[in-house]
């Protein structure tokens, strides 16, 4: 009877279904063990590879942004001076008593060194010499100097309280840029400083600005501008050697050395000045510029403030080489002449040199 029933079940057609689906579940637990297993076997031998043979297709590390940051940024590079900066060695001689302004440099251009000195580190206040600077600016802002800028009592009227030196420019006159640059330097205007940081930057102190940016890129160690005149600033201030390559760095400028070796210049005629301004360069009415045997003083500047004294930036030639010579906190209106000669005459050859210490 068993026996019977169970042969019935065996062909009973739910019965085969049930034995096929089981069937097939031991099947596919199989396949699936067999899948993970082969997966472990490959993690495991790709950890174990050394990193060089991992394969390319492997994704890299994730960096945040931060890190991105420290990891891409660059140290900014120290602008080079652009010209080196006068050094002092064994043979620098010190300034005897033959020149008598308190702060002095002489200067060998082609080489750099400083062949005399007296005090030439220390602060001083420039004065007028401030507008050799103004003059670089004006020079390497001003893209067409025949442009006129207006001169107004703005301007002027401050500069009359200060009794400020001015090269003449009335309120309303057209002045060309290079007129005021002249006027600068020639007879050291300072209508003609301020008129020309109005034209070409706005205002005197972006003006400055530039000038400042400038001292900077020359490799400057001690030199600060509050104005482009050289008034009296206790924070306006310098050195003889800041000033000495910023006389330097002048020269190397076609129309600035044109401009500071100049004597007279008339500006161009306007209502104001039919006939223009005759302007007469300070340090030219005051000498030749060939009073030394063998040496020919080519160009310059002066200064004066009661706290700078009387001061002179004059660059000469000797025997087919260029010299600079700084002097600032002179005595007398033509101390500084005075010690240009002997500057030029007895420190540029040391067997001259008297009573150096």
């Amino acid at each position: 009877m068993r026996a019977r029933l169970l042969r019935r079940f065996k062909n009973d057609k739910k019965y085969k279904v049930r034995r096929r689906v089981f069937s097939f579940s031991l099947f596919l637990a199989a396949v699936i063990g067999a899948v993970a297993l082969g997966n472990r076997l490959t993690i495991n031998s790709t950890q174990d590879e050394p990193a060089s043979v991992k394969p390319l297709s492997a994704k890299p590390p994730v960096v945040s942004q931060t890190e991105v940051t420290i990891q891409t940024e660059s140290i900014p590079e120290i602008p080079k001076p652009e010209i080196p900066y006068p050094t002092a060695d064994a043979s620098t001689v010190q300034f005897a008593d033959d020149v008598t302004s308190e702060y002095a440099v002489l200067v060998d251009v082609s080489s750099n060194k400083i062949l005399a000195q007296r005090n030439s580190s220390a602060r001083i206040y420039p004065a007028s010499l401030t507008k050799v600077m103004t003059l670089i600016i004006a020079a390497e802002k001003a893209t067409d100097t025949e442009k006129t800028f207006t001169m107004t009592n703005e301007i002027i009227d401050p500069l009359v309280r200060q009794d400020a030196t001015r090269a003449g420019f009335e309120d309303g006159e057209a002045v060309k840029i290079i007129d005021m640059m002249y006027g600068a330097i020639l007879p050291s205007g300072a209508d003609a400083t301020v008129g020309l940081a109005k034209a070409l930057c706005g205002s005197e102190s972006a003006f400055v600005e530039l000038m400042n940016e400038k001292a900077k890129a020359l490799g400057l160690k001690d030199t600060h501008f509050v104005n482009t005149s050289g008034l009296h600033d206790s924070e306006h201030y310098s050195t003889p050697e800041d000033m000495a390559v910023i006389l330097e760095y002048a020269m190397k400028n076609e129309l600035c050395r044109k401009i500071l070796s100049t004597y007279q210049y008339t500006t161009s005629p306007t209502p104001q000045h039919p006939n223009g301004i005759l302007l007469e360069s300070t340090m030219f009415s005051r000498m030749y510029g060939t009073e030394v045997e063998n040496v020919t003083i080519l160009g310059g500047k002066m200064g004066y403030t009661d706290e700078a004294g009387n001061c002179l930036a004059s660059f000469a030639v000797k025997n087919g080489k260029e010299y600079v010579a700084v002097t600032t906190k002179g005595s007398g209106k033509y101390a500084p002449i005075f010690d240009s000669f002997k500057i030029y005459g007895n420190y540029i050859d040391h067997a001259q040199v008297a009573g150096a210490g």
